[in-house]
């Protein structure tokens, strides 16, 4: 390429000229819009010394403008959920309920009592209102909340068991999302690990020639992710407890997902729920908010007064602490469960609790409002890092277009609100137990779109 060819880019004012960057600098800020220009710019002259033809002004133009949507648009935007995944970890997990979501405009709108005591005109607690709430939905004495439940773990063993030995089975030191795993937390809270039993079986004998009086925790940990089968054998909570009274322990249960209602009552396995921990009289129980609780990205803390007031007093609980927006909406989740209205009003319960036939009959209008597909029976999951393995049954609208499944998906998601499907047999399957009733529209605007209606 020649230095000739390269004068002939144009300027950055030239370009600003152009009608379609003069409204973009006044959608947004003149400078903004010059920093865009000049790299564009830049990576032209790149091209031209290396020898490649140049993008013309028109071209350049409209480069500056995708670079402009791709990095100012809003993020993370809304997409509608026709995976049947429940908990779908890469679209945000839970979704919030109606009243969720009311209580975090609220607490961003203004000024909030977030830290302040209106009845005495003082400084409060964000975690004394929380706290109460908390006690009340798991039974236990005391709780508190922060950013997620890898906070959770890392502040409760940091608060109780630094430089001290934490002891646990081997085959509850795990990983989950993310490479977070458990020697790795134990690690950064400066606790010692202890591992006992082997892969498949430990028994409390194991604990019991662990702990020592270097022991500050005895760690058990929800397998909620994963599932172990075959020739296994795990110590159960409660004889845990017991080993943990008997040698002044105290017993630490992760449980992950954090459920409050019996899953069993849906056609699922029966996992464990937070009331359930707390009854067997587990010290502290941690627990995720954004799973099968239903509400916001949180970690959850509940327990005995004792070892919750350490846990809140340690420098790192500042560190982790949740805003109001989080607060705010946990605290809706919250009453919707003291209200008993969890399965009306919280989202993944809805989704979970819905019948097969209902979702059937749903499917079964979105076929004939697009005139494409077939309805088929279809396998919903929890998703989430919660109840593995389980599955419900439901039904799907299943399509076979002409430009093959993966375009006709990635067509799906480029639509103005987009819709996430899967591909199952080659064929592209929208599965409505995951899809709000109000976000039908969406569903079947996109479906028309795709297949050029």
């Amino acid at each position: 390429m020649t230095s000739s060819s390269l004068r002939e880019l144009p300027s950055v004012e030239r370009l600003l000229r152009d009608e379609r960057l003069s409204a973009l600098a006044g959608a947004y800020s003149h400078s903004a819009v010059v920093q865009l220009v000049r790299e564009r710019l830049d990576c032209e002259r790149s091209k031209g010394l290396s020898g490649k033809p140049v993008s013309t002004a028109d071209a350049l133009v409209e480069g500056v403008l995708a670079r402009a949507r791709a990095a100012w648009s809003v993020w993370p935007g809304r997409v509608v959920n026709a995976t049947g995944v429940i908990l779908h970890t890469n679209l945000g997990r839970a979704p919030l309920s109606l009243a969720a979501v009311d209580a975090a405009k609220g607490a961003a709108a203004g000024y909030s009592n977030l830290e302040f005591d209106l009845e005495r005109g003082v400084r409060g607690s964000r975690q004394a209102r929380i706290g109460e709430l908390l006690a009340s939905v798991s039974g236990a004495e005391s709780g508190i909340a922060v950013n997620n439940n890898a906070s959770s773990a890392l502040l409760v063993l940091s608060a109780l068991a630094y430089g001290r030995e934490v002891v646990v089975s081997r085959g509850e030191s795990i990983e989950i999302g993310g490479g977070f795993r458990i020697p790795d937390v134990m690690r950064q809270s400066g606790a010692h690990l202890v591992e006992v039993g082997t892969t498949n079986r430990t028994y409390v004998r194991d604990y019991e020639a662990a702990v020592t009086e270097r022991t500050a925790v005895i760690l058990k940990v929800h397998l909620s992710n994963f599932t172990m089968s075959g020739f296994t054998h795990s110590v159960d909570l409660g004889d845990l407890v017991e080993l943990g009274k008997s040698r002044g322990v105290p017993v630490v249960h992760d449980m992950g997902s954090g459920c409050l209602l019996d899953t069993s009552r849906y056609g699922i396995s029966h996992e464990p729920t937070v009331q359930e921990s707390v009854g067997c009289g587990a010290s502290l129980t941690m627990f995720s908010g954004d799973k099968l609780l239903g509400g916001p990205q949180a970690g959850i803390i509940v327990g005995d007064a004792e070892h919750v007031g350490l846990a809140s007093s340690h420098p790192l609980a500042r560190a982790v602490r949740m805003d109001k927006m989080g607060l705010a909406a946990l605290g809706a989740t919250l009453r919707t469960y003291i209200r008993g209205r969890a399965e009306a009003e919280l989202p993944i319960w809805r989704s979970i609790s819905v019948s097969a036939e209902e979702i059937e009959g749903r499917a079964m209008v979105w076929r004939a409002a697009v005139g494409e597909g077939d309805v088929v029976e279809a396998r919903s999951v929890i998703g989430g890092g919660s109840l593995p393995g389980q599955t419900l049954p439901s039904y799907a609208l299943a399509l076979s277009p002409s430009v093959g499944p993966d375009s006709f998906s990635a067509a799906l998601r480029g639509y103005e609100i987009p819709v996430v499907s899967r591909i199952e047999d080659g064929r592209v399957c929208l599965d409505p137990r995951t899809v709000a009733e109000d976000e039908d529209v969406y569903v079947l605007s996109a479906l028309r779109s795709a297949l050029g209606r």
